[in-house]
């Protein structure tokens, strides 16, 4: 399979919140899980409340979905192994992050923050070129370091940022 091949399949898959869900809690748990437990976490996430509150006819509306149409697509991409009962990631899971670009509501990706970034660290720059901004008061190597600083604190940030926002990390999927 080629690469790009590769990538389409790995984003059609990615695209379905339900499998997303169900990578998520595999990771989340870190051990083979049943789809019983699966269903009632996807279904609690999805409709936004505690797995104790959940119906039969809610539970049983995703356990089919899984079962018949989202275990087998993540099987059949080597991303998961199902036997009919439990369901445990296989090592293609793992990178599976890299496809992911998780940016919470309200805020704004990553890629424009440092778009943003570099299009004032260029102002900055010009202006020091063009002696348009004074430099006896403050040094030349001062603005360096302060675009440098402010590159390498958004860095560590979005380090940070991104670790945590990673489907396995925390208690509800991103």
């Amino acid at each position: 399979m080629s690469s790009d091949s590769r990538k389409g399949e790995i984003f059609d898959l990615l695209s379905n919140q339900r499998r997303r869900y169900t990578i998520h809690y595999c990771k989340r748990e870190n051990e083979p899980v049943t789809i019983g437990d699966l269903a009632e976490h996807v279904a609690a996430w999805e409709l936004d409340k505690e797995v104790t509150e959940l119906t039969s006819a809610e539970r049983k509306r995703v356990y089919t979905s899984l079962q018949q149409t989202h275990l087998p697509t993540l099987e059949r991409a080597d991303v998961i192994e199902f036997d009919d009962r439990t369901i445990e990631l296989t090592d293609e899971a793992a990178d599976l992050e890299i496809y992911l670009d998780i940016v919470p509501s309200g805020s704004i990706p990553w890629a424009m923050y440092y778009l943003g970034l570099t299009a004032i660290g260029a102002v900055v720059v010009s202006g020091l070129w063009l002696g348009a901004i004074p430099t006896e008061t403050v040094s030349e190597l001062f603005w360096g370091t302060l675009v440098f600083s402010v590159f390498g604190v958004s860095a560590v940030v979005h380090a940070f940022q991104a670790r945590k926002q990673q489907l396995g990390r925390m208690e509800r999927p991103p």
